[in-house]
C-alpha cells in the first residue's frame, strides 16, 4: 500500500468483513485516530478557536434572555403562564443601541450578564434553521420550503452542525473549515477538531475530523502503560507485546496499513497528553461539574497548541439534558448556573493566558422551546436566542430583532413557536469568516448562505465579531 494514501481512502478499500476480522480494530477505535499527513506549515502564526457549546435537547432560551419593560413582560408571561419567570428576579442587562425595549437573563445567569456588562459578551435573537427568509403568511400557505424535519431532535441537531437544512449530510461546517484551513497549522499530527462530546457531524468533513477525548486527556489503549516495567504485570506483558507488533513489517497490506496507522494514533496520544499536562492559573476555581472540567481541558488544549502546532482550532462541547416537558423552572434553575460557573471559569483562564481575545465561545441547540405549557414545561420549538463570548465579539449589543412574545404574534406559528429572523447560516458564516475561512469558501462551508448574506458584501453577515 502506498505510504501517502488517505485513512479514510484507505478504509474504503476494504470491506467490513475483512476490517471486523482484525483485533486491530478495537484498538483503532479507542485511540480516535489522527491524520496520517501532517499539513504544510503556512507561515501564520495568529491564533484563533472556536468553541461550540451545544445545549442538547433544545434549550428553553426565552427564558434565557427575556423582556422585562412593563408590556413585554406583560405579553411573555400571558404566553409562558406557570413557566414564566418573576419580573423581579431577572438580571438587567443594558444593550447598546437597543431603544424602547429592557431586557434581562435568567437569574442564574449572574456571570454572563457581567460578561455582557464588561462588553464580553453578545446576544444573538431569534436565530434557527431556513430555507430562505419566512413570513408567518408563508408558512401558512402551501408554497413555504421549511427544513427538513422541523421540530424533530435529531433533524434539527444535525441542521444546526451542517447548515444544510433542505438536505441530509454528514459533514458539519466546522469539518469543512477545517479541509480548507489544515495549512494553517504547522502539524496536523492530533486533529485540529477536538471533541469533548464523541464523533459528532459539526467537526466532521472530507479530511478532517474530531480528535475526542475526555476530561483527563487523550483515550489511551487498554491495557497499554509504557511506564509498567514489572515483569509479571499484565500489563507490562501487553505494552510489550504491542510494541513488538509495533515493529513488525507485514507483508498483508491491511495488516500493515492498521498497524502503520496504530502507531501514529499512539503517537498523536502521547503529543496530546504532553502538549495539555499542565497546571491552568486558576485551575482550582474550576466548578467540580462535567461540563466545568470539559472546558478545564480546552482551555489546556489551548494552553498546548505550541506542542500541537495548532494555529487553528475548533472545540465541541454537549451539555444535554435541555428537552424540558416537565419541571422547567427547576431544571433550568439547577442547569443554568452551573453552565456559568463553567464559562466565568474558562474566561478567567484565557484572560491569565493572554489568550481572551483568541477564542470565541457560541452556544448553540436544537431549537427553542414553546412559549405556551401545558403544564410545568415546554414543547419543541424554532427560533431562539444564544449568546457568545470572547475578547473578539462587539459586546454589550443584541444583535437581531427580539420577537414579540404576545401569543400569536406576527411570528408565532402556533403555540408561540416563533419563527427565526435570522438563519444559523448568516450567525456561522461571522464565525467562519473570523476563524479565517475566506468569503470566496463560505459557500462551500454553508450552502445555502447566499440565501441570506453576499459573500462580496463590504459588511460583515450580522457584525458582533470584529
Amino acid at each position: 500500500m502506498p505510504q501517502d494514501i488517505s485513512r479514510r481512502r484507505f478504509l474504503g478499500q476494504v470491506n467490513c468483513a475483512a476490517i471486523s476480522s482484525l483485533p486491530i480494530l478495537s484498538t483503532l477505535l479507542n485511540l480516535k485516530l489522527a491524520g496520517d499527513v501532517a499539513a504544510a506549515t503556512s507561515g501564520t502564526q495568529d491564533y484563533k478557536a472556536l468553541v461550540c457549546l451545544f445545549m442538547g435537547g433544545g434549550m428553553d432560551t426565552y427564558n434565557v434572555l427575556v423582556p422585562r419593560g412593563k408590556s413585554e413582560y406583560a405579553e411573555y408571561a400571558g404566553a409562558r403562564g406557570a413557566v414564566a419567570l418573576p419580573q423581579a428576579n431577572l438580571l438587567p442587562i443594558s444593550p447598546i443601541g437597543l431603544s424602547g425595549m429592557q431586557l434581562g437573563v435568567h437569574p442564574g445567569f449572574a456571570n454572563v450578564q457581567s460578561l455582557f456588562e464588561a462588553g464580553k459578551a453578545v446576544f444573538v435573537t431569534n436565530v434557527g434553521t431556513l430555507t430562505e427568509p419566512l413570513t408567518k403568511v408563508q408558512y401558512n400557505g402551501t408554497a413555504r420550503h421549511l427544513p427538513l424535519g422541523l421540530y424533530s431532535h435529531s433533524d434539527q441537531q444535525e441542521q444546526w452542525q451542517t447548515s444544510t437544512p433542505n438536505a441530509r449530510s454528514s459533514k458539519g461546517w466546522a469539518g469543512k473549515a477545517a479541509d480548507l484551513l489544515a495549512g494553517m497549522n504547522s502539524q496536523n499530527k492530533v486533529s485540529m477538531n477536538v471533541s469533548l462530546s464523541g464523533q459528532n457531524i459539526w467537526q466532521s468533513g472530507t479530511n478532517a475530523f474530531a480528535y475526542t477525548v475526555n476530561t483527563g486527556g487523550a483515550v489511551a489503549l487498554d491495557g497499554y502503560n509504557s511506564a509498567s516495567t514489572s515483569a509479571t504485570n499484565p500489563v507490562t506483558l501487553r505494552t510489550k507485546a504491542v510494541d513488538s507488533q509495533l515493529a513488525l513489517n507485514y507483508q498483508n497490506l491491511i495488516a500493515q496499513g492498521f498497524n502503520h496507522s496504530k502507531g501514529k494514533a499512539m503517537e498523536a496520544f502521547a503529543l496530546f497528553n504532553t502538549a495539555t499536562a499542565q497546571t491552568l492559573p486558576n485551575e482550582a476555581a474550576y466548578p467540580s461539574t462535567n461540563l466545568g472540567r470539559q472546558l478545564m481541558r480546552v482551555a489546556k488544549t489551548i494552553a498546548g497548541r505550541g506542542t500541537l502546532g495548532h494555529n487553528r482550532q475548533t472545540f465541541f462541547i454537549e451539555y444535554g439534558g435541555w428537552d424540558h416537558h416537565d419541571n422547567l423552572i427547576s431544571s433550568q434553575a439547577r442547569m443554568i448556573p452551573e453552565v456559568d460557573a463553567a464559562i466565568k471559569a474558562f474566561v478567567d483562564s484565557l484572560t491569565a493566558l493572554s489568550l481572551f481575545n483568541n477564542v470565541t465561545l457560541f452556544t448553540a441547540s436544537d431549537f427553542a422551546r414553546t412559549l405556551t405549557t401545558d403544564s410545568s414545561g415546554t414543547d419543541h420549538a424554532w427560533g431562539g436566542n444564544h449568546f457568545v463570548v470572547g475578547g473578539a465579539v462587539k459586546g454589550r449589543k443584541v444583535y437581531g430583532n427580539y420577537p414579540s412574545l404576545a401569543v400569536g404574534g406576527a411570528l408565532d406559528v402556533g403555540r408561540g413557536r416563533i419563527i427565526p429572523q435570522i438563519a444559523v447560516d448568516s450567525y456561522f458564516a461571522e464565525m467562519a469568516l473570523w476563524l479565517g475561512v475566506s468569503r470566496a469558501d463560505l459557500k462551500l462551508l454553508l450552502p445555502n448562505i447566499g440565501t441570506f448574506y453576499a459573500a462580496n458584501s463590504p459588511s460583515s453577515p450580522l457584525g458582533f465579531l470584529l
